[in-house]
């Protein structure tokens, strides 16, 4: 791939992430026109606390997909199963005064490598929230990225039994227990995704969440 090719994918994906930002009436009205250049490199960020899953690859990869406003920060360590106990309320408390996107990585007893990037901190909502920030990513067996398909607004909803991050006809891209032990990942029209686990049910060895601070 020549540098000009590059450098126009780089620009396509920086526009991606303006749109994805924006309100459905925003999207619906905007016209967005690439003028200019634009510095888009992304280098693999620091973190702030230990990882017992992100590999430096898995933070490259992962890194040029995060929303504008999250690039060039740092990830610091904000909820671990290992570190925080392996409850739904707990990962709810340690976001009570976050504001920034979260980035959810799960690896699962068979060791498969997957989550969420979200909008926002997680909480506990009787509706659905969040923003076309949002995406579903698995690494194995290779590394796939699903955005929002524009079908519906299913990004986020939370309660004490349960997380959902995206949804359509009964079925959830991901979704995880009160307890974080158990999981199912499925396609649903949010993202368009492939199930993010090999079987669509699933047990949590370790959950992690980021965000960019």
């Amino acid at each position: 791939m020549s540098a000009k090719t590059m450098k126009i994918s780089k620009i396509a994906r920086y526009i991606k992430k303006r749109v994805l930002s924006m309100s459905t009436d925003e999207y619906r009205k905007t016209s967005l026109f690439a003028t200019g250049s634009f510095d888009l490199d992304f280098p693999i960020p620091d973190l702030i606390g230990k990882t017992e899953i992100l590999t430096e690859e898995h933070r490259e990869k992962l890194c040029s997909h995060l929303p504008a406003r999250a690039e060039g920060y740092s990830w610091s360590l904000i909820f671990s199963t290992s570190q925080h106990g392996f409850a739904l309320n707990s990962l709810y408390r340690k976001m009570a005064r976050l504001e920034s996107p979260v980035l959810i990585v799960i690896e699962d007893t068979e060791h498969n490598v997957f989550g969420a990037l979200t909008s926002c901190s997680l909480h506990v909502s009787d509706h659905f929230y969040g923003t076309g920030e949002s995406l579903l990513y698995k690494f194995n067996p290779s590394f796939k990225v699903f955005h929002w398909t524009g079908e519906n607004m299913y990004f986020i909803k939370g309660n004490m039994e349960s997380l959902s991050i995206g949804a359509g006809d009964g079925r959830f891209g991901l979704w995880l227990d009160g307890d974080l032990n158990q999981g199912r990942s499925q396609h649903c029209s949010t993202y368009g995704n492939e199930p993010l686990a090999p079987q669509e049910d699933f047990v949590i060895k370790t959950l992690e969440c980021w965000a960019f601070v």
